[in-house]
């Protein structure tokens, strides 16, 4: 008697048996901020002719889905510089989750077209509740409009986690102010050791590095933690508030920590630059260029035999050193958030 083999959905697993369910999707390297810590502070943008299409990214998105991936997340430079960022929120849902990085600035313009297209997360990133420093750490932002950006974005009815990039002797007096602030309004908070991407002061880094153990110390000065259960498809690892806190949801507070707790292990995913190159780790340059057959005449299948072949690449895990001159000269806002 013949039996039929089941059928088993297409997947993506890469050299080291990570299966691959999440792609950071970057539409633009252009930002309307200028973090120190993201982008020199006179950036030389891609010609818009080097940047994917909506259209295009939708196609990869798609090709993706096929492919078993689950979640996109939507990154930049500030992803909200796109028009029409909705109609591609809408194709991408269409297979699969899409969530999104942004700083926050344009949601109260974009909070609801975004809910209504289909975004399920917003991550927002806010470095500190001082205007002075939030003005010195984003060159040219307000930080009036990422405010009310977060309460277009709860209005909404989005689930939002604030990200935080702490650097110490800039910003770390900032850590239990911006936890309070996440508590007092339910949201959720990671704070994100520093990546070493970009041509940028490499001693300067060295003295503003903080690992996230002392970020956690500081926080345990005055709020007990505990450790949370809670996972998500992201490298955060979470904490939960205790309950001497003013009654308010509990907020958990989530740890990124490349360089003191490396998470490669666990790594599920990929990035598609804005120029179509498609990066398979954040601290290293394997990858493959996908706009030629974008904007060829490859079939998709071709596609996916490029994006198979470019997998076989993806290292076992990043080598961040401080110490060192980094290798890797993209800046942040080049890579994708």
């Amino acid at each position: 008697m013949n039996t039929i083999a089941p059928v088993t959905a297409p997947t993506l697993i890469d050299p080291f048996a990570r299966l691959i369910k999440y792609v950071r999707l970057s539409v633009t390297d252009r930002c309307d901020f200028r973090c120190v810590y993201c982008m020199s502070e006179n950036m030389q943008f891609l010609p818009r002719d080097h940047v994917l299409t909506l259209d295009e990214i939708a196609r990869i998105g798609k090709i993706f889905s096929g492919l078993g991936v689950e979640t996109f997340r939507l990154t930049g430079g500030e992803p909200l510089i796109r028009r029409d960022l909705p109609w591609l929120v809408e194709q991408l849902a269409a297979h699969s989750e899409v969530v999104m990085t942004t700083n926050g600035s344009r949601l109260t313009q974009f909070a609801k077209p975004l809910k209504k297209a289909g975004l399920s997360r917003l991550n927002i990133s806010l470095d500190t509740l001082d205007e002075h420093q939030f003005h010195e750490l984003t060159r040219i932002g307000h930080l009036k409009d990422v405010l009310n950006g977060i309460d277009a974005a709860q209005a909404a009815g989005f689930t939002i986690k604030l990200n935080v990039v702490i650097m110490k002797g800039r910003n770390d007096d900032q850590i239990l102010p911006l936890v309070y602030f996440a508590h007092e309004r339910g949201l959720d908070i990671s704070f994100i050791e520093e990546m070493p991407l970009g041509v940028i002061d490499e001693h300067s880094r060295q003295l503003t590095f903080m690992p996230s153990d002392e970020v956690r110390q500081i926080i345990e000065q005055e709020i007990a933690l505990a450790p949370s259960q809670y996972h998500t498809t992201g490298p955060s690892r979470y904490w939960q508030t205790a309950s001497q806190l003013p009654s308010a949801p509990k907020s958990r507070i989530g740890f990124i920590s490349p360089h003191s707790h490396n998470f490669c292990g666990d790594c599920n995913r990929v990035r598609v630059t804005s120029e179509g190159r498609l990066l398979l780790c954040l601290g290293n340059e394997q990858g493959t260029d996908l706009m030629p057959l974008l904007r060829g005449s490859a079939t998709d299948h071709e596609i996916v035999e490029r994006i198979k072949m470019a997998l076989t690449m993806k290292p076992e895990k990043h080598h961040f050193d401080l110490n060192d001159t980094p290798q890797i000269v993209r800046f942040m806002n080049m890579t994708g958030g």
